[in-house]
């Protein structure tokens, strides 16, 4: 071939590669999976089994959960994702223990393995914390336990098996129904953003008259933050704002307030005068990028998907530590890799900065702000910021007890009262106390089932019980807003 022939071709090959556009170039959000497309927690042993090479267990990120600066390790580098195809972190042979914290060397003993990322946590109280041990060290934790003569028992044997089994395809008369129904949510099965989102569509389309659907912010990687009202629009009406979803891996917190949203606006034309004479505003996903993060790749993921930037470069924030009353305070966290990390100021995070913008805009006097979450059976009143009690905590306990009882006397779930930092631990920056801090007096966080036999991980087949007898206590609160 001689020299001229030579440089065409190779002129050729270099325009070919600089001139193909790279893919994936969409803004992360900007276009939504098909039905079907995104394989889901059941189908993961069978495309395990087809993927040459994976080691399971080497596959577990646990968090650090303590609030120490720590030099940045490979452990707590973030998994980015550019497509529902990116692998799935495995947690086969993690197990979940309830550890008694009675002993007065027990927390010293767990912020220890934390710190040497064996374990994680994933919440207490004043007496146990229920804590995920990595497989490799299962022999370990057990040992130091022991030896300190620390109590705890196991509640999940296999955490990769609890999450195969916890959302289980539809049957055919499911699937049927969805395409009948006009949306896909059926509350027997955990759903992804895309559906939660067309249902809500799907409601504002059917119902013009009383449901609306308005976008009020967008999350960091530009997925809609979208809240649904109900109202029949008389001036009267007194107006309660539901939320859910603020931290991703919670599924059951979502699923629970979209049956409210339902059960609201398909039967609003027999529902009671309480319910009628409340403007109802909804906001099921706070946390759209980290909601849709743990159906695609960690399904114990909790923050939102903010990248990180600095010596640590961790992804995201806890958004439930990012609101803006007593920010920075006790029970969150200053460093980027730590799943109670709060941000680098209040409101730095686009979808708490979205509340907020709202709430600032909006003219509507809120009556109550309702915060669902998982897991615990609590219903907690402010403060959490410290130990300390508002001056009219003795309503919101009464309040709370009248709602537990109604929970309880629906489907026997019995839900502990009290203030978030006096039944748990003080934890600064939470989204109920910045709504007690703009005047609403009712002011709940409502940790929902279950106490830990299931934790994060709760089957789809408690969707609609826990909903159920979670709706029970929300008219009861309406009940009484109808009164004053």
């Amino acid at each position: 071939m001689g020299s001229l022939t030579k440089t065409v071709v190779f002129l050729c090959v270099v325009s070919s590669v600089l001139c193909t556009p790279f893919i994936n170039q969409l803004q992360p959000g900007q276009e939504w999976p098909t039905r079907s497309s995104v394989r889901q927690p059941y189908n993961q042993a069978e495309s395990e089994s087809a993927e040459a090479g994976v080691t399971k267990n080497e596959e577990i990120v646990v968090p650090a959960s303590d609030d120490k600066e720590k030099p940045d390790t490979d452990d707590d580098k973030p998994i980015e994702t550019l497509s529902d195809e990116v692998e799935r972190i495995d947690y086969t042979g993690a197990q979940v223990w309830k550890v008694s914290t009675m002993k007065n060397n027990a927390q010293r003993v767990i912020n220890q393995l934390a710190s040497e990322k064996l374990i994680a946590s994933w919440g207490g109280n004043h007496s146990t914390i229920d804590i995920l041990v990595k497989p490799k060290a299962l022999e370990n934790v057990t040992a130091t336990l022991k030896t300190k003569d620390i109590s705890y028992y196991v509640m999940i044997e296999d955490l990769q098996q609890r999450i195969n089994e916890e959302n289980p395809p539809l049957d055919e008369n499911e699937l049927e129904l969805q395409d009948r129904r006009g949306h896909r949510m059926t509350w027997k099965q955990y759903h992804r953003l895309e559906d939660i989102h067309g249902f809500m569509d799907y409601l504002a389309k059917t119902y013009p008259s009383i449901v609306s659907v308005k976008t009020i912010g967008k999350s960091y990687e530009g997925r809609d933050l979208k809240m649904l009202r109900i109202s029949d629009g008389k001036p009267s009406n007194k107006a309660v704002f539901i939320d859910g979803g603020i931290h991703a891996r919670e599924w059951i917190s979502p699923a629970v307030v979209t049956y409210f949203i339902n059960q609201f606006a398909e039967n609003f034309d027999v529902e009671s005068d309480d319910i009628k004479n409340i403007d109802w505003y909804f906001l099921p996903v706070v946390n759209p990028d980290g909601y849709e993060y743990t159906h695609k790749t960690d399904r114990l993921w909790r923050k939102n998907r903010k990248f990180g930037y600095g010596p640590s470069s961790c992804t995201g924030t806890d958004l439930n530590r990012n609101f803006g009353y007593r920010w920075g305070g006790k029970g969150s966290s200053s460093y980027p890799c730590s799943d109670i990390y709060r941000g680098s100021g209040p409101f730095s995070e686009p979808e708490s900065k979205a509340i907020n913008d709202f709430f600032k805009s909006s003219a509507v006097k809120f009556s109550a702000y309702l915060t669902y979450h998982s897991y615990g059976q609590y219903l907690l009143y402010p403060w959490g910021y410290d130990n300390a009690l508002p001056p009219d905590h003795k309503d919101l306990e009464t309040m709370g007890k009248l709602i537990a009882q109604a929970i309880q006397n629906t489907g026997g779930s019995s839900y502990q009262v009290g203030s978030s930092s006096g039944l748990l631990y003080p934890a600064s920056g939470g989204s109920d106390d910045w709504a007690k801090s703009q005047n609403i007096k009712y002011t709940y966080t409502i940790e929902l089932s279950d106490t830990g036999r299931y934790g994060f991980v709760l089957p789809a087949t408690y969707i609609e019980p826990v909903a159920r007898e979670n709706i029970a206590g929300v008219r009861v609160l309406a009940r009484y807003l109808g009164k004053i």
